[in-house]
């Protein structure tokens, strides 16, 4: 494990610090952007990268909903908002390395969290390993090839070309997408595209210093569906299918190992025990720790 870096918001002050009220507007936005995408329902959600839970009540069509992240401290936030609730689990884990069995989950859901990830298909191989036959996967991704950036690199006021595939990192660990870019990796890691929308139209102080948030918020859902003619918002919401050619997860199976991927872990009062490495994941109060650091 370890093999890529990754982006750990342990301790930090996320939920306050970025999603106070001037996000108001992207955050009802992505909202509707994934209640318009996610199936109304089934046996198991995924989300990966949950952090604080902010997006978990829109699962209540589900009969078992995890919350990972890699964070001990945000799942632990997620945990006050939504352990009261028993469909829920929290794990704390790696998105390169998901400790669980493949053909798992019916829908596997991941907003604002791959612009953070290093190597784009290797997550997504990992993500196409847990879902079911067909399973569905909800991705958003941060687009390069938006109307501000196309403006200003027309007026030569920045330097990269968002017409070019390659992502873009703008600071470490931080990566634009091209939407061909990304449509490429999804079909080699085998999730077929089934539907688009364009997401956070007007993301522009201006306009949510001028224009009433209810407006805002309608005039971007109005006009979502054009992602699937044309990708040209901040951000891009895909609903994937997962190959048919894979099998279930076994019956009663549910976690395996990450450092050696054995499935048949044991149950300890405070740890889940794998008998092919001997490692010990603990279970802190109703957390379970898949991270090594």
């Amino acid at each position: 494990m370890g093999q890529w870096a990754i982006c750990d918001y342990e301790g930090s002050d996320y939920p306050t610090a970025f999603w106070g009220e001037e996000r108001t507007y992207e955050d009802r936005v992505e909202r509707a952007a994934l209640r318009a995408l996610l199936p109304r329902g089934g046996r198991r959600l995924l989300e990966i990268g949950a952090g604080f839970g902010r997006l978990a009540d829109l699962y209540t069509g589900y009969q078992q909903v995890v919350l990972l992240d890699y964070s001990r401290s945000m799942l632990r936030q997620a945990q006050e908002r939504w352990g009261h609730d028993p469909r829920f689990r929290f794990v704390v884990g790696d998105l390169y390395h998901l400790p669980f069995v493949p053909g798992l989950f019916d829908v596997v859901t991941m907003v604002r969290v791959i612009h953070h990830v290093q190597a784009v298909p290797a997550a997504l191989e990992q993500v196409q390993a847990v879902l079911t036959p067909g399973g569905r996967f909800i991705l958003e991704f941060a687009n390069k090839r938006h109307l501000k950036a196309i403006g200003r690199w027309l007026l030569r006021r920045q330097s990269w070309n968002p017409f070019l595939p390659e992502p873009y990192e703008f600071v470490p660990l931080n990566y634009d997408f091209h939407p061909r870019w990304m449509a490429d990796r999804l079909r080699e890691a085998g999730l077929t595209i089934e539907a688009r929308r364009t997401v956070s139209h007007f993301r522009l102080p201006f306009l949510k210093r001028r224009v009433p948030l209810p407006l805002l918020v309608a005039m971007d859902r109005l006009v979502q569906p054009t992602g699937r003619w044309w990708q040209l918002s901040p951000s891009v919401f895909l609903r994937c299918r997962a190959s048919w050619e894979k099998p279930l997860a076994p019956t009663g199976a549910f976690f395996r190992c990450p450092a050696c991927g054995e499935t048949a872990l044991r149950e300890e009062p405070d740890a889940l025990f794998c008998p092919g490495c001997g490692h010990r994941w603990p279970r802190r109060d109703g957390i379970y720790d898949f991270k090594q650091a």
